[in-house]
């Protein structure tokens, strides 16, 4: 993300915080945009503390995948699956790594790892993209391959079920990689064929 949507998103949520408040105090409803805003940082940091065991164990993992060269050998090795898909990137290009080490994170359900991955690959397909001022295919079928992100293992998911007393929180784990696999199919079907119209 550059400095201009970045500066957008801030302004963006500047007015939503701006006017929800101001829209708290015209309808009457100011004490409770107060005991909303107090709660809210009680329960994130509730939530937070309970959740983070879990994602810094999967993220240590991640770690040790990375320093023992495991996530490079994979990411070297989804980077030839993946070629086809990103038929403007360069085959030993590296946005391919980064855009595999991104999916990987993604299937082991570490969207906090997956982020910094995701920037790496949008900065170095931006490099390649000839009209800066317009996404490139190759930055769009990222994009769709990052948020239809097949799923192995939702961490965060998980947590969250362990957290609020879940009797069996990996019973979603099923679910969750069927759906995503299924919407990755879609982007991949529907890439295609947008490719080949526009």
């Amino acid at each position: 993300m550059g400095k201009v949507e970045e500066n957008m998103v801030n302004r963006l949520w500047t007015y939503f915080i701006i006017i929800g408040i101001l829209y708290g105090v015209f309808t009457g409803n100011s004490l409770n945009v107060n005991e909303t805003i107090l709660n809210s940082a009680t329960s994130s940091l509730e939530v937070f503390i309970q959740i983070f065991p879990v994602i810094a164990l999967w993220l240590g993992i991640m770690n040790i995948a990375t320093v023992s060269g495991l996530l490079s050998k994979l990411s070297k090795l989804l980077s030839h699956v993946l070629h086809p898909l990103f038929p403007e990137v360069p085959k030993d290009h590296i946005s391919l790594a980064y855009i595999s080490s991104n999916i990987i994170a993604n299937m082991f359900g570490l969207g906090s790892a997956a982020t910094p991955f995701g920037l790496k690959a949008m900065n170095s397909l931006q490099e390649l993209n000839k009209d800066k001022k317009t996404a490139s295919r190759s930055m769009l079928t990222f994009t769709m391959l990052n948020t239809a992100a097949i799923t192995i293992i939702p961490t965060t998911l998980i947590a969250l079920r362990m957290m609020y007393g879940s009797a069996d929180p990996t019973k979603t784990v099923m679910i969750t990689l069927i759906s995503t696999v299924v919407a990755t199919v879609f982007c991949i079907i529907l890439d295609k064929i947008l490719a080949r119209r526009f």
